[in-house]
């Protein structure tokens, strides 16, 4: 197999799903997608693993299945980062290069050094370091010094730090089964390098995750990511709140969000009502389109009016010109894109991945995949550009031990009509968002 042919993993640990990736590129350059896992998340709280035994077993069940799917051992993976603590710090750095030198990449790579040295809270580590234009003497607005000449050099760094321990935790994990975590990588940079144009991120764009566990927001302008923070709550405070405000248990709440949900009560109909079969013998209840559309509005305005906050907590408001890019599991309600317009006068597009995967794997191309899918795209363009020495990051499997179930992506998809009648069922898989 060629240097372009060599097999990636990536991992996408969640807080609702663990989802495993697996491919390479072809010799003409497209992504060929080898293997999918994906296992309902254990041990993980706000994208942070908590418990290690737990979240193995999840890791474990999503990288089987993937494995399955091309009879391969994952021996190093790409992980995301995420978490409520992860910070972003501003350090200026500088470089005098001397009278008429001429600027290096060795004088760059001195730059970034530079701006890591930097005081940080304790138990902290910098996962990712970007400088903002450079300026070279009183030449400022500079987005690649190389080549240039002067005598001094200098540049704003924005640094995403977050506590060690996000990455010690999930080495832990991985240690476990026997992987080794190649490289770990703040989730908003996975997801933008999939959903955004290299337009909007000079233009500033907002890439607001709302994902089911927790809504993450990532502010990128001159095409550097300036600002990211994390919500503690999303998908699920909804579900909660159907739950609650309908008595009914969680997966009747969950199904009812995910089959007939929209984010605008107003544009529900009022004609149409959801049969919810009785627990125990007690009687079915009749859940109306808009009464349930009501209750996800209201929680979602709440989940929009944090973000907005960040915004303009990070200073980029007036700096957003091209607006929100949606994505995440919650990106697929009815009218979601319309009421964030609403809420916040921002101009809003759904963000899906498309990498032309080919019809096998055509379901990947969501929004609750981004992350996974953008991890993986960095991966391959990555090693691509390793050094030859490099190794494989699968070996053969002597033996076939299990095998992929048929219709492993396929959802309950049933026609409404004017009164529908669920079937909540202990082994549906349904989608959280």
């Amino acid at each position: 197999m060629g240097k372009s042919g060599k097999i990636i993993a990536a991992v996408d640990v969640g807080t609702t799903k663990v989802v495993v990736v697996a491919g390479r590129k072809s010799e003409d350059g497209k992504i060929e997608i080898l293997g999918y896992g994906k296992a309902r998340s254990m041990g993980v709280k706000r994208g942070v693993v908590l418990n290690i035994d737990e979240a193995f077993s999840a890791i474990h069940e999503a990288i089987r299945q993937a494995e399955d799917a091309f009879q391969g051992d994952i021996e190093e993976v790409y992980v995301n980062i995420v978490g409520q603590q992860l910070k972003t710090l501003s350090n200026q750095a500088e470089r005098y290069i001397g009278e008429r030198r001429i600027v290096s990449d060795e004088d760059v790579d001195s730059l970034f050094q530079q701006a890591k040295k930097i005081e940080l809270p304790a138990g902290y580590k910098i996962y990712h370091a970007a400088p903002q234009l450079f300026t070279i003497d009183h030449e400022s607005g500079i987005p690649n010094p190389v080549g240039m000449t002067g005598e001094k050099m200098q540049a704003e760094f924005k640094l995403m730090v977050a506590p060690e321990v996000y990455e010690t935790n999930l080495k832990l994990c991985f240690d476990r089964a026997g992987i080794t975590i190649r490289k770990t990588m703040i989730d908003p940079l996975a997801s933008s390098e999939i959903l955004l144009s290299d337009d909007e991120k000079e233009a500033g764009v907002v890439l607001l995750d709302i994902g089911g566990g927790t809504t993450k927001m990532a502010i990128y302008h001159d095409g550097v990511l300036c600002y990211s923070s994390l919500i503690p709550f999303g998908g699920n405070v909804i579900t909660h709140d159907i739950k609650e405000g309908c008595t009914i248990l969680a997966r009747q709440a969950e199904s009812l969000k995910v089959q007939f949900g929209q984010a605008m009560g107003d544009f529900a109909p009022e004609d149409r009502v959801v049969t919810i079969p009785g627990i125990s013998g007690w009687e079915p209840k009749e859940i109306s389109f808009k009464s349930l559309a009501f209750i996800i509005q209201a929680r979602m305005e709440e989940i929009i009016e944090a973000f907005f906050f960040q915004i303009e907590k990070s200073g980029y408001m007036d700096k957003v010109g091209a607006g929100i890019v949606l994505t995440g599991g919650s990106a697929l309600l009815p009218n979601l894109g319309q009421l964030i317009k609403f809420q916040t006068g921002l101009d809003v597009r759904k963000g899906i991945p498309r990498l032309k995967l080919g019809e096998q794997w055509k379901e990947l191309e969501d929004p609750r995949n981004a992350t996974v899918l953008g991890l993986l795209l960095t991966a391959l363009n990555e090693v691509e550009n390793d050094e030859p020495a490099k190794e494989f990051f699968f070996k053969p499997k002597k033996k076939k031990t299990h095998s992929t179930q048929p219709g492993f992506f396929s959802q309950m998809k049933k026609e409404v009509t004017r009164q529908v009648t669920l079937f909540f069922e202990d082994e549906q898989d349904t989608e959280m968002f």
